[in-house]
């Protein structure tokens, strides 16, 4: 009895492994909870669930940060239950006649009251449509605006898992806007992610509400923004600011082009040099990118160090030669570059953070929105690349590491000279062989 009570409770016991009757091993209560495949690590840190799928990740930075890009091949095996009602009726009867082959279709219908689900694969589609009743469950394909959750491997922080609407596209990879790869520490070398689909209302509403992207602006660490420009947009951001950027009004008006949607009406500002000819600068870009129009009434005011800012004693900061010193009144940049330290990640003092903490997630969004589209498209005409120069040692370099490798080479000669010759002085508590081989030659 005392055998097979102690069984029950660890059947890993030493000295009992022998006793067990059978080929089959008896698993006592240790053994299901504990180990990889036991409740906590196998059922309930992480489980196997449906209504999921698991590709290649790449970049997009023409969507939204809140939206994920979904292959048309995931959206038509992941489905979402939607209940009919009168305002639903006729678009899902037209996914019931599309059926599981057809984008925006459906797989399953659940009648009301039945207690089994109708596979759309088989049977008379059209007779099916035509005899749906409200409060029947359809079970349709993921279209867009569909809430999903993305998640990449390994969950550290709370932000591994983010909410966002899908897009359904063609190609066969999830896409995401690079503003949002600091999260989920990805890139883009071949990283896989997983896309959940939550099947009610209630668990679409908290997920939205709780890990949406534009909730989640911030680290609940620090406060700090971690999603944020990066890499290309910081790139076209510093290099679209700089002192020496001019255009004139067909070019700047195309430029502003790139960052809104057909339906966002834009203020063009009064050029900043009137003659012999009427010029903006790249920094107005950065005007128009806060506030569009006088209907935004977004209103942002900055002063914050750029990673270029080289103090001048007796001189004002804003007077860095560098332009270094970035001030921003009322929406217009008066000085100053757009560079990793103001619309980048981890700054308080970054030009996003002020427009979330001053006018809330929505207008924040809207603005990265705003700058992931200017950017990448500015940058894709502007042209920007490196050649095999720009990361080649120069020969100043080559003959100072030649120089350097040369002396520390005569230094260790000199010393094994001495250990040869038994002159070499024994550091405290080793010998001379000890010495030689732990001596500081710096």
């Amino acid at each position: 009895m005392q055998l097979q009570a102690a069984l029950y409770i660890d059947s890993g016991l030493p000295g009992l492994a022998n006793n067990t009757q059978g080929a089959k091993p008896i698993k006592g209560f240790c053994q299901r909870l504990k180990g990889k495949q036991g409740r906590f690590r196998g059922n309930l840190s992480g489980k196997r669930v449906d209504f999921s799928g698991r590709t290649v990740i790449g970049p997009d930075p023409n969507l939204s940060i809140e939206q994920v890009a979904v292959p048309m091949l995931v959206a038509k095996n992941l489905t979402y239950p939607e209940r009919v009602s009168r305002y639903n009726k006729e678009k899902l009867k037209q996914c019931i006649r599309n059926g599981p082959n057809q984008h925006p279709g459906a797989n399953y219908l659940e009648k009301k009251g039945a207690d089994y689900k109708t596979s759309l694969k088989f049977g008379n589609r059209e007779l099916l449509a035509e005899d749906l009743q409200e409060g029947d469950v359809v079970e349709r394909h993921l279209e867009d605006g569909d809430v999903v959750l993305f998640n990449r491997q390994p969950s550290l922080h709370k932000l591994s898992i983010l909410s966002h609407y899908a897009k359904v596209r063609p190609w066969k990879t999830f896409r995401l806007n690079e503003c949002v790869c600091n999260p989920y520490n990805a890139d883009f070398d071949g990283d896989e992610m997983n896309l959940h689909v939550p099947q009610t209302e209630e668990a679409r509403t908290e997920a939205i509400q709780l890990m949406g992207v534009k909730n989640n602006l911030c680290t609940p660490k620090n406060g700090e923004p971690i999603i944020a420009a990066i890499q290309d947009f910081i790139t076209a951001a510093y290099l679209l600011s700089s002192k020496d950027r001019f255009y004139d009004r067909q070019t700047f008006s195309h430029i502003c082009m790139y960052m809104v949607d057909g339906n966002m009406k834009i203020d063009i500002p009064p050029p900043a040099i009137l003659k012999p000819q009427a010029l903006w600068t790249g920094k107005q870009v950065f005007n128009v990118m806060m506030r569009p129009n006088k209907d935004h009434n977004i209103i942002v005011n900055l002063d914050a160090k750029c990673r270029d800012f080289k103090p001048v004693p007796g001189f004002a900061p804003d007077l860095c030669p560098n332009d270094g010193w970035l001030v921003i009144r009322g929406s217009e940049i008066m000085c100053g570059l757009m560079d990793k330290s103001t619309v980048g990640s981890g700054k308080k003092d970054s030009v996003f953070y002020v427009i979330l903490r001053d006018y809330g997630a929505d207008a924040a969004v809207a603005a990265m929105n705003r700058l992931a589209k200017l950017c990448a498209r500015w940058l894709a005409n502007q042209g920007f690349s490196i050649g095999i120069n720009d990361v080649q040692a120069s020969q100043r370099l080559q003959d100072e590491k030649k120089r350097m490798v040369k002396e520390a080479n005569a230094a260790v000669d000199e010393l094994i000279t001495q250990y040869k010759n038994g002159t070499l002085e024994s550091m405290a508590g080793c010998n001379e062989e000890l010495t030689l081989e732990v001596r500081d030659l710096y």
